[in-house]
This record gives structure tokens, sequence and C-alpha cells, in this order.
């Protein structure tokens, strides 16, 4: 039997110097790339687990057709049971990842139209006047 392993991100959100709305930005972005990757291994979870589930329910009519001591297969269909059920809640899983990817990309448009022109006027070579010059 295989060993279970943390799911670890292979994409990390760092910094983009000293400019904090492209690092928002980007952070952003690698949030919603690893959510979508995290979308992506769910599913195969979940289609090898719904093939687990499949297989043990044929292993309960096996062991049924084999005339063995009834507990053993009401323990197999236990089992194809519980599978069928985390399967669905892994789809259910999915779904909620999936959205949360998608929120993450409208944070990220809704961001960059808010402030992006902000940090256009910011990145121009000329100076910009203190807080306040324009009032006086």
């Amino acid at each position: 039997m295989s060993e279970l392993i943390p799911y670890q991100s292979r994409l990390v959100a760092h910094a983009v110097g000293e400019n904090r709305f492209k690092a928002v930005q980007h952070k952003l972005k690698t949030l919603a790339k690893a959510l979508d990757s995290a979308v992506a291994d769910l599913a195969a979870v979940q289609v090898r687990m719904k093939h687990y589930a499949n297989r043990s329910e044929t292993l309960a009519r096996h062991i049924d057709d084999a005339e063995l001591d009834p507990k053993f297969v009401a323990m197999q269909d236990a089992v194809s049971l519980a599978l069928g059920g985390a399967s669905q809640e892994l789809f259910k899983l999915q779904q909620m990842v999936r959205d949360l990817s998608n929120s993450a990309e409208s944070a990220r448009a809704i961001h960059a139209r808010m402030y992006g022109p902000l940090d256009e006027v910011r990145d121009r070579p000329e100076k910009t006047p203190k807080a306040g010059f324009l009032i006086r």
C-alpha cells in the first residue's frame, strides 16, 4: 500500500521588488495557478477513488458468489460504500477549489482595474508631487 504524502504546491509567490501592486498581482496569479493545479490533482484522486470503489463492489459480489461468510461481503460492501462517498465528496471539494481559483482570478482583474492606473502613474520617470501640493 502506498504512503500518504502531504500536498506541496510547486508554486511559491515571492514579492516582486518594491512594487506592491505588482507583488499583489503576482501573488494572486500564483494562487490561481496553485489552485488550478490542486483541481487537477483532486480530479486524479477522485477518479482513482471511484475506480477502487467499483472494484471493491465487484469484489464483494465475487465473495458472495464464492459463498464465503456473509460478514466478509458486508465488510467489502462497507469499503465500497465508503470509497464511493469519499469520491463524491472529493468531487465537491474539486468544484469548490475551482470556484476559489476563479475568485482569485476575478480579484486579480478587479485589483488591476482599480489600482493599475495608479501604478502606471508611480512608474513614470517624473517625480510625483508630495501629497497636498495641489491643494495650496
